[in-house]
């Protein structure tokens, strides 16, 4: 299990941040903030689909204004994103947001950003001092040649040294950057230096599949190191994908309790007796509209497929015309070829209602019988792919000889 890196405690609205508490969801609108309705209807699908805090622009006084209805009916707290006018800060302090994002990069003035700081001491909200390698203060680039880890860490560290010089220590921090591995170099070195919260995000990720791609392999490197506290996978798409990869990505590493389903299928082979792709695709898609927070799995073999899927919860293997329903590796009912997907839906709500248990003790007496002539069949078919009487009949011959030591 991983050990998280010990962190100071901050606290966005009702979410906490910080080593003592679970790693967050973050994503932001694209809607224009001054339309209050149409940004509150996104906040409010980002929320359902798993965004723990939700961050959105404040880059003109019509936002700034529109912010004060936004924070009164949104569902989880809002951070106000700020990128140069110190005054538009200010004025989302007063609006009631929960949090502000700061770039150091585009806000340089010493004495505006401690003004921010001390208005949000006096409002007990935290900020969010977020570098980023594409805003990177001139000077620094001037000094390290390029966006370096070293540069993106001591623009950080600058701008805590601001904060705390008026009493202000409600702060996380990001040190974000479009490639993969100075984004991992960047946290890492952070990591060493500060105590406080890290967000974790590759910025300018890009659309699908590479964008995802290149954010969980920063994002899930560091925090299989227990390095994050909160992350955002800022994707060019729907933001609401941000917030669903998000969430199951910390489900998956097991960072979070699971809410959403988690179907796992073999690859298929030359064994396989059904189109294990398609069948997957389809009970994805029933079973992920019926929003059962369980693990299932679909296997193209009944010889190897419950045993090799007995930790999922559910799963179904293919054998000759039959698919062999299963609860962690025990099969329950045997049922028709056309009728595994139905059969998956049907067994997965008793299973979220009922339990384990209860549905173990509800199998069908001739499952595990007609099950087995299934496996036999097969066996006497393609033959035993693991060997495994003859390979113990090898292992005992050898080790019985007289000389072996």
């Amino acid at each position: 299990m991983t050990i998280r890196r010990k962190t100071r405690q901050i606290q966005i609205g009702k979410v906490g941040i910080g080593s003592d508490f679970p790693v967050s969801v973050q994503s932001m609108t694209t809607t224009k903030t001054r339309d209050t309705d149409k940004t509150l209807e996104q906040i409010y699908e980002l929320a359902n689909n798993g965004a723990d805090i939700v961050r959105v622009t404040c880059n003109e006084v019509e936002a700034a204004e529109s912010l004060v209805k936004i924070c009164t009916r949104s569902p989880v707290p809002i951070v106000a994103d700020i990128h140069f006018q110190y005054k538009l800060a200010l004025a989302a302090v007063k609006a009631g947001v929960q949090g502000l994002r700061l770039n150091p990069g585009n806000i340089r003035n010493e004495k505006h950003i401690k003004e921010v700081a001390v208005a949000c001491l006096d409002a007990d909200i935290p900020i969010r001092i977020g570098v980023n390698a594409g805003s990177l203060d001139k000077d620094l680039l001037s000094k390290y040649g390029d966006a370096t880890p070293e540069a993106l860490v001591e623009s950080a560290l600058i701008e805590a040294r601001y904060l705390e010089d008026v009493g202000f220590d409600q702060f996380k921090i990001s040190v974000k950057h479009s490639n993969v591995p100075l984004m991992i170099e960047s946290y890492r070195l952070l990591a060493e230096k500060t105590d406080f919260p890290l967000h974790l995000g590759v910025t300018e990720a890009g659309p699908l599949p590479g964008g995802l791609i290149k954010s969980i392999a920063g994002i899930a490197t560091l925090l299989s190191e227990g390095i994050g506290d909160t992350i955002r996978l800022s994707l060019t798409t729907d933001p609401v994908e941000e917030a669903r990869y998000g969430r199951q990505l910390l489900e998956y590493l097991n960072l979070r309790e699971r809410k959403s389903l988690d179907l796992i299928a073999c690859p298929s082979c030359g064994r396989a007796e059904v189109d294990v792709i398609k069948v997957a695709n389809e009970a994805q898609k029933v079973l992920e509209k019926e929003g059962l927070p369980i693990q299932v799995a679909v296997m193209g073999c009944v010889v190897n497929g419950p045993g090799e899927a007995r930790s999922a919860d559910l799963g179904i293997a293919a054998g000759k015309k039959r698919g062999h329903l299963f609860i962690k590796g025990q099969v329950v009912k045997v049922v028709k070829e056309n009728e595994m997907v139905a059969a998956l839906l049907e067994e997965g709500r008793l299973l979220a209602k009922e339990g384990i248990e209860a549905r173990l003790a509800a199998a069908d007496k001739d499952a595990a019988r007609l099950a087995q002539e299934d496996v036999n069949q097969l066996l006497n078919i393609q033959g035993d792919i693991n060997n495994f009487e003859e390979r113990t009949k090898s292992v005992v011959e050898i080790t019985s000889k007289q000389d072996i030591e």
